[in-house]
């Protein structure tokens, strides 16, 4: 029997905390193994608890989110980190994913969103909220003549198939989703996935649909 995905919750508010954990602890595969208020608290728990994921708030006191994701991704082994966002937080996206965030999260988001981000990121499939996902790229990436060229250079290096996959990734597909699009195994689109960041010199999924919506293929 699989492990269930273990999770630590960061955010100054009580109340968010509170509604998180009661939607996680509702799932038989997630478990909360803590609560941290601030970016400080953060970075110890996740040394000292090992989470799998962590649901990160970026506005807190004594030490924000930004600086903890920073410093959590120097940890031997980091877990992947999901950004707890809303629309007034945007300018703080693009450097949450340059830090190593796997995706963001909505605090409106539904239960549902909460549950299959974290499930996501456990997967090192991070979810990227159809609802944003647009918004955000044009306002971090739009391309300009010069980005453009330079982001389609880069994609020189990837076979047709894996542009496919790119632009599936850039679509906000999960590998799941992609393998029922484009015709294949779960297990070779993550294969794909693994080399696109490779040869690309990215770091996760998101940077990827960065990088394809500057090169244009998502137009």
């Amino acid at each position: 029997m699989t492990s269930p995905t273990r999770t630590l919750i960061v955010d100054d508010e009580w109340m968010v905390r509170s509604t998180l954990r009661t939607i996680l602890d509702a799932a038989p595969d997630i478990a909360v193994v803590g609560e941290a208020s601030d970016g400080a608290e953060a970075v110890e728990f996740a040394r000292t608890l090992r989470p799998d994921v962590v649901l990160m708030d970026i506005r807190m006191p004594r030490t924000d989110g930004l600086t903890a994701i920073e410093r959590i991704a120097r940890l031997d082994r980091p877990p992947h980190v999901v950004v707890l966002t809303t629309f007034d937080l945007d300018e703080y996206v693009h450097t949450a994913l340059r830090y190593g965030a796997v995706g963001f999260l909505l605090k409106d988001a539904s239960a549902e969103d909460m549950l299959n981000a974290v499930r996501s990121a456990a997967r090192g499939d991070a979810m990227i909220s159809p609802r944003v996902t647009r918004r955000l790229l044009r306002q971090f990436s739009g391309p300009t003549s010069h980005r453009r060229s330079n982001a389609e250079q880069r994609l020189a290096v990837l076979t047709e198939r894996e542009r496919e996959v790119l632009v599936a990734v850039g679509g906000g597909l999960s590998n799941t989703a992609i393998a029922a699009t484009l015709f294949m195994s779960e297990a070779t689109v993550k294969t794909h996935v693994s080399r696109i960041l490779a040869k690309l010199g990215l770091a996760n999924r998101v940077q990827a649909a960065i990088l394809a919506y500057q090169a244009g293929v998502l137009d």
